[in-house]
């Protein structure tokens, strides 16, 4: 859809699905840099939900004061089944109607691109999309909103596992976030010296690892620590799985929710600042139904249809490198 350009008076902006560090400091960049050039701005609360309940708020700079380092969001964040159907589209759109409300800038992942997406091509609703997600599964992005910081986060805990597994020599199965990416778990596995790693995009062989963990014990290895992405097994499985075949004792942690959590790191909240700034200055140009993402630590825009699609290459040079430390 090729839309005329609209003459801005006021913006909206929310952040859906998983919460992750940055999303504040992104709605932040996003109100400031409105305001600074001349735009009013509603808060939507509680994604696109909140858009279909009416649950918006108008924001000055006072509303974002304080914000860049806290984690989670301001604005809170909820998935929205009802949004999904035609009948909730109409009545979001409806929503911003009432509030005059002439453009969307949506922080989120993949349902909420594809929400964003919709909004623009149906409705012809102006939208931007900010890629906030702790998976760094889009594409036109190097990378996405959190990321960096659960990543330290999960290093931060496994370090203080690896302790334990060396104390008592035993073998550990962390699990972490990552249902469809192995983003996070291929790089908290080389950061923590991982032994091996498991991720959605390679076909698990655990006869072989199990094979490694034998090996590395007979030539006098204490520990082993094994990254799991949750969207392949449960930790807790795997860990039975390896007991099984080795005989060794194994223990599983499951770090869970805590990788969303924290305060940004300082990669995260200059990342989300000059993807908040350019998001608005994207609107204002005219430039609708994008994604804003870096690439080569340059702003990159693409479509948010092709923001859905990411290819990662970098999991056989990360896996070579784990096999060869091990």
């Amino acid at each position: 859809m090729n839309m005329k350009k609209v003459n801005l008076k006021k913006i909206g902006v929310l952040t859906s699905g998983g919460d992750g560090p940055g999303m504040n400091a992104a709605v932040r960049a996003v109100v400031r840099s409105a305001i600074s050039n001349g735009l009013a701005v509603e808060g939507i609360m509680r994604g696109y939900q909140g858009l279909i309940d009416d649950e918006l708020i108008g924001m000055d700079r006072r509303s974002v004061s304080g914000i860049i380092g806290r984690g989670g969001t301001l604005l809170k964040t909820a998935r929205s089944p009802e949004f999904r159907k035609e009948a909730g589209q109409q009545k979001a759109v409806s929503i911003l109607k009432k509030h005059k409300i002439d453009a969307l800038v949506v922080i989120g992942g993949d349902g909420s691109y594809l929400g964003a997406n919709d909004l623009y091509k149906k409705w012809g609703v102006p939208t931007v999309g900010l890629p906030g997600t702790i998976d760094n599964d889009l594409y036109g992005t190097d990378l996405t909103i959190g990321c960096n910081t659960a990543i330290n986060t999960a290093v931060e805990a496994i370090d203080k596992i690896r302790d334990t597994a060396h104390s008592m020599e035993r073998i550990f199965i962390i699990e972490v976030m990552g249902n469809r990416s192995g983003y996070i778990a291929m790089e908290v596995a080389l950061s923590s010296g991982a032994e091996d790693v498991v991720v959605p995009e390679a076909k698990p062989d655990y006869k072989t690892m199990c094979a490694r963990i034998s090996q590395g014990e007979k030539r006098g290895k204490v520990s082993w620590i094994v990254i799991v992405s949750e969207g392949v097994i449960k930790a807790s499985v795997l860990a039975e799985t390896i007991t099984n075949m080795t005989g060794f004792e194994t223990r599983s942690v499951v770090l869970g929710h805590v990788q969303r959590g924290g305060n940004p790191c300082a990669l995260d909240r200059i990342l989300s600042t000059r993807l908040g700034v350019a998001a608005v200055e994207e609107l204002i140009k005219g430039n609708y139904g994008q994604a804003i993402g870096v690439i080569q630590d340059k702003i990159n825009i693409i479509p948010l249809a092709d923001a859905r699609k990411r290819i990662n290459d970098i999991y056989e040079e990360r896996y070579r490198l784990i096999n060869m430390l091990r």
